[in-house]
């Protein structure tokens, strides 16, 4: 497996190591329990969630709703009837929360890891966007007005991919610009 994690990039006539300038501004991540409890709660939970999203697994809940309503005659269609269904699908919705959100956690750990990897490996390509997902929501607006005017600049030059970075759009905008003042 290859990271390209410590890439190292000249800013301002001194040598900046990405590893140094993301520990600055971030705190490191604290790391789970990766004991031998740890690992067997992530191995439960992870089979767990594979048999959930299964069709056995909607079978299973559809059997059960089944037998219920049939025992509805057989209890009078009772409170406690009504609290047994209740309770079942409380407890059910209350853990499935849980495992949902660890699913939904490494499965966008993982794209952003995959995308990070991307934008690192594309020469040309801006690395702003490497981490871009710890930016608060003012730094993602201002990062998408960036977009939004790179966007603007290819569709008014007719060439919808060809600049790579917003500073190389930007400096060939201005290029371009200044061109045609002149002959203009």
């Amino acid at each position: 497996m290859r990271l390209c994690v410590s890439s190292t990039v000249r800013a301002e006539g001194r040598v900046v190591s990405a590893e140094t300038e993301h520990h600055k501004h971030h705190k490191p991540a604290s790391r789970p329990d990766s004991g031998g409890l740890g690992r067997v709660m992530e191995r439960i939970s992870r089979l767990v969630t594979e048999w959930s999203g299964s069709s056995w697994a909607f079978g299973l809940a559809a059997a059960i709703v089944l037998v219920w309503l049939c025992t509805g005659p057989v209890f009078h269609y009772s409170d406690t009837w009504q609290l047994v269904i209740n309770t079942g699908t409380t407890i059910v919705t209350f853990l499935m929360v849980f495992l949902i959100q660890r699913a939904q956690n490494k499965e966008s750990l993982a794209v952003q890891l995959k995308l990070n990897e991307i934008v690192a490996a594309v020469e040309g390509a801006s690395n702003r966007l490497i981490d871009v997902e710890n930016l608060d929501e003012n730094e993602l607006r201002q990062l998408h007005l960036f977009y939004k005017t790179l966007a603007h600049m290819a569709k008014s030059d007719g060439h919808l991919g060809q600049s790579h970075s917003l500073d190389e759009a930007a400096a060939k905008h201005h290029r371009k610009r200044k061109i045609q003042s002149k002959t203009g």
